[in-house]
């Protein structure tokens, strides 16, 4: 008996299965005629008229049709359509059906339709088995937001998938997408960009070759090589978040933007850019190692700061930089705790604790301003209020020329500080050196004005005006002490001589750990951006009223 069921069991193994892979036949509901001996084609039965059958659920309808009961195949003319529950009706010219393989051709005018799109091409082919079609032909989908054109495709039923492997084009509103690898999804109208893509519009133009789009509430999402193009600026970043509703960008890691009008730019690693397209006025954040570079007669300069921000249009721009502002040019360096640069006045303000070097001269007080020259882009003067103090190291002895008074006002020429003025209680320690370098005397001396000629890091002349009081002093007559002026602080160990001395070190370290997380995520940028949990389940976040399966859905749509 055991043994006898051990037979039984064994061989249900195998028979179950050959059942269940049985394929039920196609079934003919109705035809207005019916030729079973049809002399053209023996094997089949001819239907003619309201042809109507169904294999497993799928009705198809058409004028004319051949079953051939033996094969389980199905050959449709005439107005065919082929309804697929609530999801999906096929229209063409013709079809073709195996009910063994569950897989169906249509050609001719071809129309297929799900809840949310058409598609219109020449020839396509369906597998119900993985509910997906593809074609090989001009396509083009449109649903409520979109149109879609290309040379092939595929659709995945189940997903409500489109997947484009050559030049696919998407069209809105608003914008124009291409790309030769481009995911859509009907439903939730997410699109996934894979490989050279362009998104084109009036406000920009954006290129990338790894990216999302939602094309329904129109934010976006880049990664590889990518880039927001505008008239004025260009904004690029290992990863761009793009809101086109608010024209909101924000930029991550290994930030750059260019600003292709003023020849400026400003790198960082964290950026928020907002562009208001009425009033041409937009605005601009960068952190996390924030620098501007502007072109100034053939040099540049660099100005850093914690944070960065930029608003006002073309033109009328207002530059902000917070918390230990550093800046460098070839000739000139300075520190302050921030800048707040207008370019409409030329107006650059330093404000609290500025010091500047200008070559190896130092300069402190209360209040400077740098103002620049519109029409000839040069900086024109510089102004210190309050406290002006100008150091510079003597090049021969341990000693130090300064001059101290209230204010002191600067004119530059070819962006170089050529003559400074230094009026009200003003103090004098200068070494003076004949032709050969050797010293003649300390000038130490008061007067209610100074006036200094410089050439780069020498001054040529100075000169004292009006109530001068004081004289020059062989170097053993003047004692040490009194060598330095009252406030005197010589800060030359603080100097910015490179680009590089102007981020903090904290700042060097955050740097160094991005650069070497943007390696190891190269290295990984083979990995296909995949579909967010929102695409995934975007029915199921969004439910729409399902549509009745009745007889109107099955009427042929093509006439």
């Amino acid at each position: 008996m055991k043994k006898l069921l051990f037979i039984l069991g064994f061989m249900l193994c195998f028979t179950l299965p050959l059942q269940a892979q049985k394929t039920s036949k196609i079934i003919i509901e109705h035809a207005d005629f019916f030729n079973k001996d049809d002399e053209k084609i023996p094997d089949a039965v001819l239907l003619q008229g309201n042809v109507r059958v169904n294999h497993e659920g799928v009705v198809f309808t058409c004028n004319k049709a051949y079953v051939f009961e033996k094969e389980n195949y199905l050959k449709a003319f005439g107005e065919v359509q082929m309804v697929q529950g609530d999801t999906l009706f096929l229209n063409s010219k013709y079809a073709e059906y195996s009910g063994e393989v569950k897989k169906a051709f249509a050609t001719g005018n071809v129309i297929m339709r799900s809840p949310e799109s058409t598609l219109v091409t020449d020839t396509i082919n369906f597998d119900r088995n993985t509910q997906e079609a593809f074609y090989n032909s001009l396509g083009i989908i449109t649903n409520k937001d979109n149109i879609l054109r290309s040379k092939a495709g595929k659709y995945y039923a189940n997903e409500k998938k489109f997947k484009f492997t050559t030049a696919v084009s998407l069209t809105n509103p608003k914008y124009v997408i291409k790309s030769n690898h481009l995911d859509y999804y009907t439903n939730s109208g997410h699109s996934y960009l894979f490989g050279p893509s362009t998104i084109t519009s009036k406000e920009n133009f954006i290129y990338t070759e790894k990216g999302f789009y939602d094309t329904k509430k129109n934010f976006a999402y880049f990664k590889r090589k990518s880039y927001i193009k505008y008239e004025d600026r260009r904004i690029e970043g290992d990863s761009l978040y793009y809101d086109r509703n608010r024209e909101f960008a924000s930029a991550t890691n290994n930030v750059k933007i260019t600003d292709t009008i003023n020849k400026g730019l400003i790198k960082g690693h964290y950026a928020e850019i907002y562009r208001n397209l009425k009033t041409e006025k937009d605005s601009m954040m960068i952190t996390k190692r924030a620098v501007a570079i502007t072109l100034v007669d053939k040099d540049s300069m660099y100005v850093h700061g914690k944070k960065m921000i930029i608003t006002g249009k073309t033109g009328e721009r207002i530059v902000r930089a917070y918390n230990n502002v550093r800046f460098y040019k070839t000739d000139m360096s300075g520190k302050c705790d921030s800048i707040h640069s207008d370019q409409k006045t030329g107006l650059t303000k330093l404000i609290k604790n500025p010091i500047l070097w200008n070559y190896e001269n130092q300069m402190t007080g209360d209040i400077m301003h740098l103002i620049g020259n519109k029409q000839t882009e040069k900086l024109d003067s510089l102004k210190v209020l309050n406290n002006a103090f100008i150091i510079s190291k003597d090049t021969l002895s341990t000693g130090y020329n300064q001059v101290k008074g209230q204010n002191l006002y600067g004119k530059f020429e070819d962006n170089k500080l050529r003559e400074v003025d230094i009026i009200k209680n003003t103090e004098v320690i200068y070494y003076m050196r004949n032709d050969n370098q050797e010293l003649i005397g300390i000038n130490k001396s008061v007067c209610s004005k100074i006036n200094m000629l410089l050439d780069k890091n020498t001054i040529e002349t100075i000169t004292n005006y009006n109530q001068i009081d004081g004289d020059i002093y062989p170097e053993s007559d003047l004692p040490e002490n009194a060598r330095k002026l009252r406030g005197f602080i010589w800060r030359g160990d603080e100097r910015i001589k490179t680009k590089e001395d102007i981020f903090p070190a904290e700042e060097n370290e955050i740097d160094a750990k991005i650069k070497a997380a943007t390696i190891k995520d190269r290295v990984n940028d083979n990995i296909p951006l995949q579909p967010s949990a929102a695409t995934l389940n975007y029915d199921k976040n969004n439910p729409k009223p399902k549509v009745k399966n009745n007889e109107a859905n099955a009427k042929p749509m093509v006439k």
